[in-house]
């Protein structure tokens, strides 16, 4: 009888400790609770994002978007409303019934604050912008296509954790080649069976450990024709069509280089490089007086940093206003357009790999850069008086990005990692030249890369380099290779933006409608490596294609 009542003191004792124990360590792992569990984590806030966590919603399956941006949609949402679309007949699925969206929008009278429906151009690439047979619309304001995003998000009950920045040091754990969580730098862990990165940068991809690619390939590494440093390559009109001096003191090279040009030498025609085509800010401005905001002088503002675009106009080029697209309601979606526009050349080199201060000063940099070519054309008295008196008339759209001070809150990430997948897309299998194995969407945008660098030429005259334009062989096929990692670095991550691919392959992929498409692809493969409990590699491709097509995905025009 005593050691039985010992045994009763005992037991209630070690209850009592077992139980203190549990919840020091469930206050220990707040943040690695169910509440941070999902089948499916999606890391980024881009339009890829938010089409594949839809997918994945309407697939039964939990998911979180775990972002590290505050406004959802990324490019889509963030200026470039003058959609990059090539031949609207391959986009389907998801990304389709987002431009659905966008036309039921502007089908409503009270969406024209501005402007009258019955006076908006109309003007779209190939088909008109508002497509009344195909109930789409492709072009747009930039709050409409974030609102439609923030109404995907609502009606799926899609959580979002907004202001998340991947822990890039220690932030991924891998075990057996697969994630286990991933860790932002708030402290919060999320654990999911499947990841999807689908930043523009590839930071997902790029702590797990795979491999991944940043600069242009030589021709060699892929056999192809267009890759590498375009030197003697004179595309559209981004280059300089008069002998331009680059140096301070004209034809003085012992007085400097102007601001932004380069004194090295930019390579061997077709040779790689680790260099990356410009970014900028899409802007969206307008010319109606009610809406408008005058351009804001930088406080750092310095009308030397634009002395060589003075230059250009000295030579009587008359095409500063080309890419002015026009938006609804007066607006425009203005892109870059010369040899010395909004692209910042040059200057993002590091950007990919940059630590996140690092990336916010690159930002910083470009926003003052591109502010204050604005403020310059429109008050410069070196910028000819008819440029000059029509760019006052325009200013920043008071109504978009209100809490950014009217100026885009996503810079144009043009390109930056690229993985290193199970398959590379080259320009081979987008100029036909290769058959492109298990297509899991398609594109058709011209292999596009803008200006890489700005160099002094061996005549001592400034030149740009990288810009250039190779149509494709009509719509080409994606492969669902160039979405997952080789099977040996992880088995449970699928790549939607920074895919496997070339980088001139990657100059017609890079689009926002594609991206969109590339999201629901990824995530319903994804879906199914949940379902089977294999690795994403491993994914039956005759089911996944099955399932595509039944959600309109377009996979072939064959």
């Amino acid at each position: 009888m005593k050691s039985n009542r010992i045994l009763f003191k005992i037991i209630p004792f070690c209850l009592f400790a077992i139980g203190l124990m549990i919840n020091a360590c469930s206050d220990a792992n707040d943040e690695i609770s169910d509440g941070n569990t999902a089948d499916l984590i999606i890391y980024g806030g881009t339009s890829s994002a938010i089409i594949a966590a839809v997918e994945a919603a309407e697939s039964g399956k939990s998911v979180i978007v775990v972002s590290p941006d505050l406004h959802l949609g990324g490019l889509t949402s963030g200026g470039l409303g003058w959609t990059d679309t090539g031949n609207k007949a391959v986009i389907g699925g998801l990304a389709r019934h987002f431009y659905h969206r966008v036309y039921q929008h502007y089908n409503k009278e009270e969406a024209w604050k501005w402007q009258p429906k019955s006076e908006y151009g109309n003007k779209g690439q190939g088909t008109p912008a508002i497509d009344g047979e195909n109930r789409t619309m492709w072009i747009f304001e930039p709050h409409v296509a974030e609102q439609i995003y923030e109404d995907l998000i609502l009606e799926h009950k899609i959580r979002v954790d907004r202001d998340e920045w991947l822990d890039r040091e220690s932030g991924v754990k891998v075990d057996n080649g697969r994630i286990q969580s991933i860790t932002t730098l708030s402290g919060k862990t999320y654990i999911g069976k499947m990841f999807i990165d689908a930043t523009y940068e590839g930071d997902l991809m790029a702590t797990a450990g795979v491999s991944y690619h940043v600069g242009r390939e030589g021709r060699d590494v892929y056999g192809e024709e267009w890759n590498g440093v375009q030197t003697g390559v004179l595309h559209h009109d981004h280059w300089f069509k008069s002998d331009i001096s680059p140096y301070v003191i004209p034809g003085d090279p012992s007085s400097g280089l102007l601001p932004k040009i380069s004194a090295e030498d930019p390579g061997e025609k077709h040779s790689g490089d680790n260099k990356i085509q410009a970014y900028c800010f899409r802007t969206c401005m307008t010319n109606h007086e009610a809406n408008r905001m005058p351009f804001p002088k930088p406080d750092n503002y310095d009308p030397f940093q634009y002395e060589l675009l003075a230059r250009m106009f000295e030579t009587g080029r008359k095409d500063w206003f080309r890419k002015f697209d026009p938006l609804p309601n007066y607006k425009t979606d203005t892109n870059n357009h010369g040899p010395f526009s909004s692209d910042n050349i040059g200057m993002n080199y590091d950007y990919p790999e940059a630590s996140y201060e690092d990336r916010k000063a690159i930002i910083k940099e470009h926003e003052d850069y591109q502010k204050g070519l604005l403020y310059f054309v429109a008050n410069d008295e070196r910028v000819p008086e008819d440029i000059r008196s029509e760019m006052q008339k325009w200013g920043l759209s008071k109504d978009e990005f209100k809490d950014n001070g009217h100026w885009p809150h996503q810079i144009y990430v043009r390109e930056a990692r690229r993985m290193i997948g199970e398959y590379v897309m080259t320009e081979n299998e987008l100029l036909k030249r290769k058959p492109t194995p298990q297509s899991i969407g398609m594109g058709s945008y011209t292999m596009d890369s803008h200006n890489v660098q700005r160099y002094v030429k061996s005549d001592g005259f400034v030149q740009n380099e990288g810009d250039i334009g190779v149509k494709t062989d009509g719509p080409y096929e994606i492969a669902f290779g160039s979405l997952v990692p080789k099977k040996e670095e992880c088995e449970n991550l699928l790549v939607s933006v920074c895919v496997s691919s070339s980088h001139i392959a990657f100059g017609s992929i890079r689009m926002e409608p594609v991206f969109m498409i590339l999201g629901q692809s990824a995530a319903a493969a994804a879906v199914m490596a949940i379902d089977e409990g294999i690795a994403v590699q491993d994914v039956e491709y005759d089911k996944l294609r099955s399932e595509l097509e039944a959600k309109g995905q377009i996979l072939t025009l064959n």
